[in-house]
């Protein structure tokens, strides 16, 4: 959403295709139901999409073969095994996207960047995450008026949203329906040329962890690397 209606939008560019990545891991935590809803805001979009199901190591054929029969009724689906074979592994899905590009494109924006910036985000929070609508803290609507008085509304809006949930709850796994995107802050990116919408408990700089994977790295005297993977 961030690339097509910002980046898109400012570039002028007009996207011929896009790829779905799918995982068993997403499968398993988030049902096909919010892999459906990701394909529709793609087509909502007006471009062809092609779903490639991204195979690991642990996965097994049965495995494979259940998600790739369940995908193919939304549209192309092909099997990337790039993990294990390398570039051979994604010519299937190299060929399928050029395929894909070939066809018509019918690009579209979500909304018009002259529309209000509430119009903005209840399109982005209703077709997009599927909310039934946006609420606003007090001191949202403040920074809305300050907006609005200092010129800075018809830009696009950029929202800073947990990527775990459709929604702004990180907990609300698979195609959460029933609630509403809670902005409560909104800043002028005035360099970037948009605004932010904060919603929910959204961190922009994610922390690292508390045990991060270099304390697993070494290498022996011989050179020997261990702890990457």
């Amino acid at each position: 959403e961030k690339f097509f209606n910002i980046k898109c939008r400012v570039g002028g560019l007009v996207p011929s295709a896009a790829v779905l990545v799918v995982t068993k891991q997403a499968v398993d935590r988030h049902g096909y139901e919010n892999i459906k809803k990701h394909h529709e805001n793609l087509t909502m979009f007006g471009i062809p999409v092609v779903i490639a199901v991204n195979k690991k190591s642990n996965d097994t054929e049965a495995d494979v073969k259940a998600m790739m029969d369940e995908l193919s009724r939304l549209g192309p689906c092909v099997l990337s095994d790039v993990w294990a074979r390398g570039g051979k592994g994604g010519v299937e899905l190299a060929e399928a996207t050029a395929e894909a590009a070939g066809k018509r494109s019918d690009f579209k924006l979500l909304y018009d960047v002259n529309d209000p910036i509430v119009v903005k985000l209840e399109k982005i929070a209703k077709n997009i995450y599927g909310a039934d609508g946006v609420d606003f803290t007090g001191e949202a609507l403040q920074d809305l008026e300050r907006l609005d008085r200092i010129g800075f509304h018809a830009v696009p809006v950029c929202v800073a949203k947990t990527q775990y949930s459709l929604s702004d709850d990180p907990k609300m796994f698979g195609r959460p329906k029933g609630f509403k995107i809670t902005v409560r802050e909104l800043k002028p990116s005035a360099g970037a040329g948009f605004v932010v919408a904060y919603t929910g408990a959204i961190l922009t700089m994610p922390g690292l962890p508390k045990h991060p994977a270099a304390e697993n790295m070494d290498i022996d005297e011989a050179g020997k690397i261990t702890g990457l993977f």
